[in-house]
């Protein structure tokens, strides 16, 4: 749930240039003059002695997290490899973004010491939640990650705690007060974000959208704009899908999720429908508000991390020299 610190920002602005004043940002949003979430100083940060993110989170695991082990062994095979280089790549990057509520949800029965741990030492304001993917909807070995919509219970527990509570196995135990004014973003742990985006997001009143680089075979995705207003997509896979966009090139409005309590994700949909049967609850395309002026700017790219080659690795466990276990990676 961003929110705005734009105290520092210059005021006024002119329509046609690229400043980022408070006035024009207004304007593009399409006429009102402060953003869905007000600006507002800071807040002041307890000042500590910088340390590594091991030695911080074996301090505070325990106290946060009464019951969990400081530094558990992790058996081989319990996460991905790249599991905690992506979450302290993005938590890193979400520390950057002023008034941010960070809700986790992670693909398992319960929380596990690796992302509590990190969470607790990332000093973001978090809530963590946790669901396990059934069965039936998992990736079976050798199909390839398109086959299956994939993070469905995942993004529908965090809609269903934004609007009712419940369930978090860490951080922020309740969800925003009634009234709260935010803007609710599906931000997946490998895509790389400007912190502009999130300024960007902040005027969300609706449905928010911009480009999203490297996706879709593409250089980028994103709407067509005319006139300030979204009349098409660039595209290139099944242009006629009722919202051809990445899941990283929205935003919603936390009213207007609220107020619409059946729009969830389908896990039926057909391929590349996952975002659509979202938004075809909460907005017709034609009253979706673009950002990035005018959707001329790529904020976000859907990049991913390569899966690690672990053939050495193997090769010394067989031997009885593997890595230390105890090492967490």
């Amino acid at each position: 749930l961003p929110g705005a610190d734009r105290a520092e920002r210059e005021e006024g602005g002119t329509r046609g240039g690229a400043a980022a004043g408070a006035g024009l940002a207004g304007w593009q949003a399409g006429g009102g003059r402060e953003p869905l979430v007000p600006a507002g100083p800071r807040l002041p940060r307890r000042r500590r002695r910088r340390r590594g993110h091991e030695a911080e989170a074996e301090e505070r695991v325990p106290r946060l997290l009464p019951g969990v082990d400081r530094r558990p062994t992790l058996r081989a095979g319990a996460a991905r490899l790249v599991q905690k280089a992506e979450l302290v790549r993005l938590s890193q990057t979400l520390s950057l973004v002023p008034r941010l509520h960070w809700l986790l949800v992670e693909d398992a029965e319960g929380p596990t010491p690796l992302v509590s741990g990190l969470l607790a030492a990332s000093g973001l304001l978090f809530t963590h939640l946790a669901v396990l993917t059934p069965k039936a909807q998992r990736l079976r070995e050798g199909e390839p990650g398109w086959v299956r919509p994939r993070g469905v219970e995942q993004r529908n527990r965090a809609l269903d705690w934004l609007r009712s509570g419940g369930g978090a196995v860490g951080g922020e135990k309740d969800p925003p007060p009634p009234g709260t004014r935010g803007v609710v973003y599906f931000a997946d742990d490998d895509n790389t974000y400007s912190r502009e985006l999130f300024e960007e997001m902040r005027w969300t009143r609706g449905v928010s959208v911009w480009p999203v680089g490297l996706v879709g075979g593409l250089r980028f995705e994103g709407p067509r704009v005319q006139d300030g207003r979204v009349v098409g997509f660039h595209t290139a896979w099944e242009p006629n899908r009722p919202f051809p966009v990445d899941m990283a090139g929205f935003a919603v409005a936390l009213s207007l999720l609220l107020a619409k309590p059946n729009a969830r994700f389908d896990a039926t949909a057909p391929r590349g429908h996952l975002e659509s049967s979202l938004l075809s609850h909460l907005v017709d395309p034609k009253d979706l508000e673009p950002r990035a002026a005018n959707c001329t700017r790529v904020l976000v790219w859907h990049t991913r991390t390569e899966k690690p080659k672990m053939k050495q690795e193997e090769q010394l466990q067989r031997q009885g020299r593997g890595s230390d276990p105890a090492v967490e990676v």
